[in-house]
Parts: structure tokens; sequence; C-alpha cells
């Protein structure tokens, strides 16, 4: 199985991480006078930050452009759903970040490190 947004095969398998950080509380906490303490209204389980790290290989920089611009166009706003290599489905998510690192060359053509940072709303 490979890692997929929105059905689309857009990041190559070879050192791809994804990182599921954990839920956040969103809690409102007021003071009052004559009040000992806080009053603390929880407002429930808030959103999470999902990190995507990894490589992608083209054989020329057109096709790096190619690939790079199809990935950036997820960062529109919208929610999407990412599916991991070992079938687990993350839905919801907003594209934050899309950031592409260190460009290097190799016999077959161009490889660059990216991140990507997704938030999980709900």
């Amino acid at each position: 199985m490979t890692v997929t947004i929105d059905g689309k095969a857009l990041f190559d398998e070879h050192q791809l991480t994804i990182d599921i950080g954990s839920f956040s509380r969103n809690p409102i906490e007021r003071k009052f006078p004559g009040l000992d303490g806080v009053l603390s209204i929880d407002l429930g389980r808030g959103s999470r930050k999902i990190r995507q790290t990894g490589t992608l290989r083209a054989k020329s920089r057109t096709q790096m452009n190619e690939r790079i611009n199809a990935i950036s166009g997820f960062m529109d706003g919208e929610t999407h759903t990412l599916e991991t290599k070992t079938g687990d489905t993350l839905a919801n998510l907003r594209m934050d970040s899309f950031e592409v690192g260190k460009e290097r060359t190799d016999g077959i053509g161009m490889i660059v490190d990216y991140e990507i940072v997704y938030t999980k709303l709900a």
C-alpha cells in the first residue's frame, strides 16, 4: 500500500515518516472577584499536528517542479484525507505548510527533502 492524499500517490515511500502528535484540550480559565481560584470551562478536545517528512525524486528539474506544484496545491485551506502505507486513514487534515529542503542529485536524477505539517481538525 502507498501513501496517498485524497487518493493521489504523490509521495515517494523512501525515507517517508509520519509523526502524529497528541490532541490538546481547549480550556478557558477566568478569574472573578470574590472567587478563590479560577473558573475553568473545558471546550473539549482540540486539534493536533501531524508532521510528514521524506524525499521526492524526479528525473529532471521540470518533473520536480511539477511534483512540488501538485503537492502545494493541497495548501488550499480545505480538508484532505491522508492514507498511510499501513492502511491507516487520517481524515479532516488541513495542510498548513509544505517546505522543500536540501536538494541533491544522483545517477537517476534529482532528490529533494521535504516536510509537510498538517492540522487534524476533528
